[in-house]
């Protein structure tokens, strides 16, 4: 399960106005690789909606089946909030939905609002 805890708002290409839900998945015990010691986390990502800004408010707390899961993709720069520093990631966080039959799931691969 996974639960939608804030949205923000973000523009296409043509500069239409949409809304980015954030979606949290559940807590999961990650190990530092530093430290060694372990931590609580959850992953989180954004998933594009066709909602009003009201309806997306109401929507905060609001669960729904599937997941939050970490895939690979093109390397990218990543720059942390809180110190500035500049890093390479080459994964990205996404919702995967849980399939209750033996239908196949669509997939989308960009939305462009």
């Amino acid at each position: 399960m996974v639960r939608i805890i804030d949205y923000k708002i973000s523009e296409n290409s043509e500069g239409k106005e949409f809304l980015l839900l954030k979606l949290e998945g559940g807590v999961e015990a990650i190990q530092s690789q530093k430290t060694g010691q372990f931590y609580l986390t959850a992953k989180t990502c954004f998933i594009p909606s066709t909602f009003s800004e009201a309806s997306a408010k109401s929507l905060i707390g609001t669960t729904i089946s599937g997941r939050v899961v970490r895939e690979d993709c093109e390397p990218y720069e990543y720059t942390i909030k809180e110190t500035g520093e500049v890093i390479m990631l080459a994964h990205s966080y996404r919702y995967r939905q849980e399939q209750e039959s033996s239908e196949p799931v669509a997939m989308i691969d960009r939305v462009d609002f």
